[in-house]
């Protein structure tokens, strides 16, 4: 293909003419070629992992936008719906469910017709053994229907004991991957049925069945799904500065982003206590005394983002 050549060339000279890349216009709105700074009729390569990390940015937006539209349009739905409650027309789409004991139900519901795949994304790191063994029976039920289950965790959740323990009785039919971080937590079932929070204590979920939407939910997982590191896999080391660990490059790029300590933790699973241990070794490793300092220094080392 045009790109893929162009592009090869454009990484071995370290950069290339705008007539040599005219027959592959697609690099640039991709983002792959951006004009050279020093003479604007050269073009030079874009590091892949900075242009797949502004894609995952704004797959995560997209998502975001999805969900507070679904959230506006259940809370209409749930204003006009019928008097009775708690009871779903046979068309019905989207559905607010509130409570943990009418959600647990209605995933109970779902896995109990699940027949061929499920989708599962758990963010908040070290999953609870309480929790766990609530969602064996699920699991255990699914596996003996033959379900495909996908699971993906944030890197942290490699060192729960009872994962391990969780896995081993599911005897290898939940394949898992882990990353940096994920999003919200997100169940799909069969490609007919997704459950995402609608709140943040995530006592409210939205059920969703509209096929264009559970479809989009989908894609989202997948991908996120081709970027991680299945579990066992050992997982990639160093943050490309001398001193600063994988894990501090990750925070350094979500610090240059404008989250705070609280948000940083609960993407990566860590409690808040970590996530300052590593920014203070962060700021020691980088010499900074402020976090104004802290946040100069990261855009000059590179580290605002994310890893490859």
């Amino acid at each position: 293909m045009a790109g893929e050549r162009v592009y090869g060339a454009s990484l071995a000279a370290g950069r290339i003419s705008r007539a040599e890349a005219e027959p592959a216009a697609c690099l640039l709105e991709l983002g792959l070629l951006h004009p050279d700074p020093a003479d604007t009729q050269w073009l030079v390569p874009t590091n892949p992992g900075q242009v797949v990390s502004q894609l995952m940015r704004g797959i995560e937006s997209e998502l975001s936008a999805v969900r507070r539209r679904a959230g506006l349009v259940a809370s209409m739905a749930e204003r006009f719906a019928a008097p009775t409650p708690g009871v779903a027309a046979a068309n019905e789409t989207l559905r607010v469910l509130e409570g943990r004991p009418r959600i647990n139900r209605a995933i109970d519901e779902a896995t109990a017709v699940c027949t061929t795949e499920m989708r599962a994304m758990q963010p908040s790191g070290i999953r609870s053994e309480r929790d766990l063994s609530n969602a064996l029976p699920r699991a255990l039920h699914m596996r003996s229907n033959g379900v495909r289950m996908l699971s993906l965790y944030t890197h942290v959740a490699r060192h729960g004991q009872g994962l391990q323990s969780y896995l081993e009785q599911l005897q290898g039919s939940v394949e898992v991957r882990t990353l940096d971080e994920v999003v919200e937590r997100l169940l799909i079932f069969d490609r007919t049925v997704a459950f995402v929070p609608a709140s943040a204590d995530r006592s409210v979920a939205l059920e969703v069945r509209a096929p264009a939407m559970v479809e989009f939910l989908v894609t989202v997982f997948d991908r996120f799904w081709h970027l991680a590191v299945p579990l066992g896999n050992p997982l990639p080391t160093g943050g490309g500065v001398d001193g600063i660990s994988r894990r501090e490059h990750v925070i350094a790029a979500l610090l240059a982003d404008g989250h705070t300590d609280a948000v940083i933790a609960e993407r990566l699973g860590i409690n808040v206590r970590t996530c300052r241990h590593h920014i203070r070794r962060l700021s020691e490793a980088l010499g900074c005394a402020t976090r104004a300092q802290l946040g100069v220094r990261i855009a000059q080392a590179g580290l605002d983002r994310p890893p490859r």
